[in-house]
């Protein structure tokens, strides 16, 4: 058993590849688009880079849902390009994270053409490699084996002409759900997690990893609650603790690390999953945060409540700052732009740089989303017919159908995956940059003003303050191993945290307005700010930070020094 690198000092650099950069001028980003980027990722002060999904898919679900687990897609590339990218990133220091998506495969897979041909397990082995079930019936009607929604698209169960059983899909139609209970299925998932081990791959990013584990009697869930109907059924499963210790001991023999996806988890199936004598994660991918402005799903949109997303970053904070720890991200793939959701587009820069402060200063490894560092933000488009996300397009099918077209368009537009996913925006140039010839999707029109090459230019950028924030956590014990305080947690409008170590007398004390406005502060009882050392401020030095007050969305990191008695 090999001991798992030291995550904690870390930082990852996530790379969603279709929107990255288009290295070989096909509109599509891609591997060789990595490459060339590589010294601009490793500039950014990160250790790692998390790819999403780079595997062969039909892209129903742009990647998460894979036909061949141990290939390259053609769109980015071939095994020999990434073995490029992964020497160099090693070379330069990076560790390289894979999405590992076993909770289901695509419907193309070659798995799943042969599951649907049937019969016994004898005589066909990947008979039972996916939740097959007989039909009920009501009349002559066909109906599904019970009443559970999908996350993506409807029903979770599709009928199957050729098998003539219903195969379960706790996401999109394309996607069928793997039956872990199957040990040959496990075995598979070993076998694919061995074969990038030991082409040098450092660890996993487990896409929704809780999911494996389903309650085979298929109770009916609650009826009233569509969007969560059958998730007690089939997340945190009975057999889940098992199977990924199953996998938990193949990681360790190459001593590669493992972040876990969890939805809909709770503090105390993190601790479980990760600590103590059992632990089969290293850190989890929690959402509580991300329902800041939202109930269980984006679509559900209402008003940013700063005082949520405060308990659940506190929350998260007490419950594995002590013996545990924590995955922290504001953005990824699967959440529209964090600035359009939780900033301000008037304050762009200003709230930009606050929102990095805002987690980037917590305990825990930080992961940052590409075009995050940038300020990137939504992208508004003028038909459901524009966008390309399956979840997107279902949301605007199904739900609040008798609102005007222009309300549902604005739910999306708060809501989409695809606002995430717009070309990465590196230059002035025709197509941001990206790409020389017309992207795969849409580019955001603020590109002129948003973009990398300008940022590089404007030592008061966002994207330097990124720089500036991941130096200062590197560089701080206290950033790194302090325990975390939340200050005045019923305020509405201002969030303040400290950082102190243990045995230490230093303390760091962030705080971030989320007001539009000024707003007046104190600080927590005991500090004197006129014996802080200022570390760090979102505004320029020209204009300097006024004690006792805030600017609209300002954050401030000091410094204090405290003498023991």
């Amino acid at each position: 058993m090999k001991p798992v690198f030291d995550y904690r000092r870390m930082s990852f650099y996530q790379i969603w590849i279709r929107s990255f950069a288009d290295g070989n001028g096909d509109g599509i980003g891609d591997l060789y688009g990595v490459y060339d980027k590589l010294e601009y990722i490793h500039s950014l002060g990160v250790d790692g880079i998390w790819f999403s999904p780079i595997y062969p898919s039909p892209n129903a679900d742009y990647g998460y849902d894979i036909s061949d687990y141990r290939n390259i897609h053609p769109d980015y590339g071939t095994l020999e390009q990434f073995r490029k990218v992964l020497d160099r990133a090693h070379q330069m220091g990076l560790k390289v994270l894979l999405d590992l998506v076993i909770n289901h495969t695509s419907d193309e897979h070659p798995w799943f053409l042969e599951s649907c041909k049937g019969g016994s397990p004898e005589e066909n082995p990947y008979s039972d490699y996916y939740i097959w079930r007989d039909p009920l019936f009501k009349g002559e009607d066909k109906l599904p084996p019970n009443n559970w929604y999908s996350q993506f698209e409807g029903l979770a169960w599709e009928y199957n002409e050729q098998r003539g059983q219903y195969y379960l899909h706790v996401f999109a139609k394309k996607q069928p759900d793997l039956n872990m209970d199957n040990p040959r299925v496990r075995e598979e998932v070993k076998g694919i997690m061995r074969f990038w081990l030991e082409m040098g791959v450092d660890g996993f990013r487990e896409d929704v990893i809780t999911f494996i584990s389903k309650n085979m009697a298929l109770p009916n869930g609650n009826p009233f609650l569509p969007a969560i109907n059958g998730l007690p059924f089939y997340n945190n499963g009975p057999n889940l603790l098992d199977y990924l210790q199953e996998f938990r001991d193949v990681a360790q023999e190459y001593g590669a690390l493992q972040v876990g996806e969890a939805p809909f988890t709770t503090t105390a199936s993190a601790l479980r999953y990760t600590t103590g004598k059992h632990k089969v994660l290293d850190m989890m991918i929690q959402f509580d945060h991300m329902m800041a402005d939202c109930f269980l799903t984006e679509y559900v949109h209402h008003r940013f409540s700063l005082r949520k997303l405060k308990r659940a970053f506190t929350k998260w904070q007490n419950a594995l700052g002590k013996k545990g720890w924590n995955a922290l991200y504001l953005e990824n793939h699967d959440h529209p732009r964090v600035i359009s959701r939780y900033g301000s587009h008037k304050f762009w820069k200003e709230s930009g740089k606050m929102l990095a402060a805002a987690y980037l200063f917590q305990k825990g490894t930080p992961f940052i989303y590409q075009g995050q560092e940038l300020g990137m933000t939504n992208i508004r488009l003028d038909s459901i017919d524009q966008y390309e996300d399956v979840a997107s397009k279902h949301a605007y099918h199904t739900f609040f159908k008798k609102e005007p077209v222009s309300r549902r368009l604005l739910r999306i537009y708060v809501s989409s995956r695809d606002s995430a996913r717009t070309p990465m925006q590196w230059s002035r140039g025709p197509y941001a940059g990206f790409s020389g010839v017309r992207p795969w999707f849409h580019v955001n029109p603020n590109y002129l003003r948003i973009n990398a090459e300008s940022e590089e230019k404007d030592p008061d950028s966002i994207l330097h303050f990124y720089r500036k924030c991941l130096q200062l956590r590197k560089n701080s014990d206290v950033l790194l191993w302090g325990d975390y305080h939340e200050y005045f947690p019923k305020s509405k409008q201002l969030f303040m945290y400290g950082r102190r170590l243990e045995g230490r007398d230093e303390q760091i004390l962030v705080l971030c307005s989320f007001s539009r406005k000024a707003i007046p502060y104190r600080l927590p009882k005991g500090l004197d700010e006129s014996s802080a050392e200022l570390l760090l401020c979102n505004y320029p030095e020209k204009t300097p930070h006024q004690r006792g007050m805030l600017r609209p969305y300002e954050t401030v990191l000091l410094r204090f020094i405290q003498k023991s008695s």
